[in-house]
């Protein structure tokens, strides 16, 4: 759905509403919680000392990113980290593939959940459970299409970062000032990408789904 008409669902489907909303505010969360995780375990306590180990979303997403939320459906995080302490070379592509590792792992426990709840006793007809169900479906698609769009390599997105701890130029590529107008285009297309990923999300959503029997 358009972005500008997102807050108009919490009065047509609120259940929708609802379900993004939350499923947003855990896959960020947990999405920085892993980068942290990483972190810390590369040597870097900044996670730690900033107080960003937490679950609160205050912290990771702040005022502005759960109000944009909130309205217009589109939220953003963050985890301070200190590259310079890591212990590995390549530290910065273990932190930066472990947000996007967390939303697959996310994904898979929400829909195997899913699939086996199916599979025990059958889609809901109604009533908390349907709705507990369509939950655990778009946490799952949301996750899938948080991880695809993360490793885009494209900054300030985890894909760039995986991608030039791997290549060299491409970091020189993406350090350079001169470079920045080339990289704001590529943000842009970035989000023109957004429509073909979710339709990825759902098709593969559906596949995984289809493992456990008819729904």
């Amino acid at each position: 759905m358009p972005s500008a008409l997102f807050l108009q669902t919490l009065t047509e489907d609120p259940v929708t509403y609802v379900s993004v909303v939350v499923g947003v505010v855990v896959s960020i969360v947990l999405h920085e919680l892993g980068h942290g995780v990483a972190a810390l375990w590369q040597g870097d306590d900044t996670p730690r000392v900033s107080g960003h180990m937490t679950w609160d979303p205050l912290v990771h997403m702040g005022a502005l990113s759960l109000g944009l939320l909130m309205v217009v459906g589109i939220a953003f995080g963050a985890m301070p980290v200190d590259r310079t302490r890591f212990r590995s070379r390549r530290g910065d592509l273990y932190v930066a593939a472990a947000g996007p590792a967390t939303n697959l792992l996310l994904a898979g426990v929400a829909l195997t959940l899913l699939g086996v709840w199916w599979a025990a006793t059958g889609p809901a007809a109604g009533g908390l459970a349907r709705n507990a169900q369509y939950f655990l479906q778009m946490l799952g698609t949301m996750n899938i299409v948080l991880c695809l769009f993360n490793l885009l390599p494209i900054p300030p997105l985890d894909g760039s970062t995986v991608l030039a701890s791997l290549l060299p130029g491409y970091r020189r590529f993406v350090s350079n000032p001169d470079n920045q107008p080339f990289l704001m285009g590529g943000l842009v297309v970035a989000f023109v990408l957004a429509g073909p990923l979710i339709e990825v999300a759902y098709a593969a959503t559906g596949r995984y789904l289809a493992l456990f029997g008819p729904g």
